[in-house]
């Protein structure tokens, strides 16, 4: 800290100053310049003596060192990996999606979203069991209740659960049956509830406040480390700004910054962070490019009759289209992914005479719309094979065939025309199993008693 005294400043009032320094046990170092005097101030925990510019004399306090000291990479300069049971978030890890209904509402909701976004690559599931609502006539979730259908989506699915908690009460109870302790943003500044959290032995998941600076959230975070917990992963939700377009201002420059500021993990919520379904999956891509750990999306089976954020979440197919992005992109991988080669045929001999050449297109057309139809089925018979909660497509196939249409073939068609026309065929195959899994999933809740 450096305090910079007032052109004119006494030798009684630099004295004074420097006898309050070390009455805290801090060491002042005088430096006597031509028009103003400065003093240095060392040593642990600076911000006892914040309150020097008060003094007689004294110009203005200027910080060296961040007031948050756990969480800054000051403290720690090798980043953060926090563990939640086999997932590891931070610290150069695979970015991890976690993915789930805004509220649980039902058992069936929660185990159908849950077996889909598995499906799909979601590594963790979240759910929330209070919902702290502006308005106190919406649905505030069903409580305690939810905890225990959490833990049974967890138990067969094997995904790790995230929960919002709002009462300190309640935490140990959560630590029972959610695998990290989410706080919302509403509670960012709930200084017992993060005293609380931060004495759990689970990881917390603590969302930025509606309004709240860098600094403000960091030093929210520090509350937890401070209290003993030091797996803590942050996440920008939005923030409030004048703008009325989205739900709130997402401030994906937040990422880069918090990086250059703390070793803890940061993800992104585009689902709160817009508000609006088509908006989540162009900014998920946006927080992954940036640089976030992981990214929070809210999934639900019928997001039209949802029962909280339906406006902000996504279908099913949706949820599968976006992991399907972000797989193509590299930014989410898959173990099973396999090796596969694809082949382009030659050219075809054009017939002479334009009738001719127009009952050659006919023909092919008519022979594309058959090898369209016959590659859906023979991808629908991949998924039947390897059953509902398997994957049908191959990425890495996938890749390759996309990659030979890049580079492109001897034609009129131009490479990125190509990989448009293949992207297209592979989404709709894509959508033929998904389908497919549905109408299983259907099938199969119409034969239970």
């Amino acid at each position: 800290m450096i305090v910079v005294m007032r052109p004119g400043a006494t030798q009684q009032q630099v004295s004074e100053v420097q006898r309050v320094v070390e009455a805290h046990g801090l060491e002042a170092f005088v430096s006597l310049g031509d028009e103003r005097t400065v003093i240095g101030v060392v040593g642990s925990d600076v911000e006892r003596v914040a309150h020097l510019g008060t003094l007689p004399g004294v110009d203005q306090v200027i910080r060296v060192s961040s007031p948050y000291k756990l969480a800054s990479l000051q403290d720690q300069a090798d980043r953060t990996r926090v563990r939640v049971n086999s997932v590891d978030v931070g610290a150069g890890h695979q970015m991890v999606v976690i993915a789930g209904p805004c509220a649980v509402e039902s058992r069936e909701q929660l185990l159908d979203t849950a077996r889909w976004v598995r499906r799909e690559g979601a590594r963790m599931l979240r759910g929330g069991t209070f919902k702290p609502r502006t308005s106190p006539y919406a649905f505030q979730g069903l409580g305690l209740p939810a905890l225990r259908l959490l833990a049974e989506a967890r138990q067969e699915t094997g995904l790790p659960v995230v929960s919002e908690v709002v009462d300190p009460s309640h935490v140990e109870e959560f630590d029972e049956h959610v695998d990290v302790l989410q706080v919302g943003a509403r509670n960012m500044h709930n200084f017992v509830l993060l005293r609380a959290v931060g004495q759990s032995r689970r990881p917390v998941l603590l969302k930025r406040g509606l309004s709240a600076t860098i600094e403000e959230w960091l030093l929210a975070a520090e509350y937890i480390l401070s209290a003993g917990n030091p797996n803590v992963i942050l996440c920008e939700r939005g923030i409030r700004t004048f703008e009325t377009a989205t739900r709130n201002t997402l401030d994906l420059s937040a990422v880069p910054v918090m990086r250059s500021k703390t070793h803890l993990p940061i993800m992104v919520d585009p689902s709160h962070g817009t508000g609006q379904r088509h908006l989540v999956g162009p900014m998920a891509l946006a927080g992954a490019a940036v640089g976030a750990d992981g990214l929070l999306i809210e999934v639900h089976p019928d997001p039209p009759n949802a029962r909280s954020d339906g406006d902000q979440s996504l279908g099913f197919d949706e949820f599968g289209q976006l992991m399907d992005e972000l797989r193509r992109l590299h930014f989410v991988r898959r173990e099973s992914e396999g090796e596969g080669e694809v082949t382009v045929a030659a050219p075809m001999e054009i017939a002479a005479g334009v009738d001719e050449v127009r009952h050659r297109i006919d023909d092919l057309d008519a022979r594309l719309i058959g090898l369209l139809q016959e590659r859906a089925a023979l991808a629908v018979e991949v998924q039947r094979r390897r059953g509902p909660d398997g994957h049908g497509h191959d990425v890495r196939r996938e890749r390759e065939l996309l990659r030979r249409a890049a580079e492109g073939a001897n034609g009129p068609i131009p490479p990125s025309e190509l990989t448009a026309i293949f992207g297209a065929v592979l989404r709709a195959s894509r959508s033929a199993q998904r389908r497919f899994v549905q109408d299983s999933h259907s099938a199969d809740a119409t034969r239970k008693p």
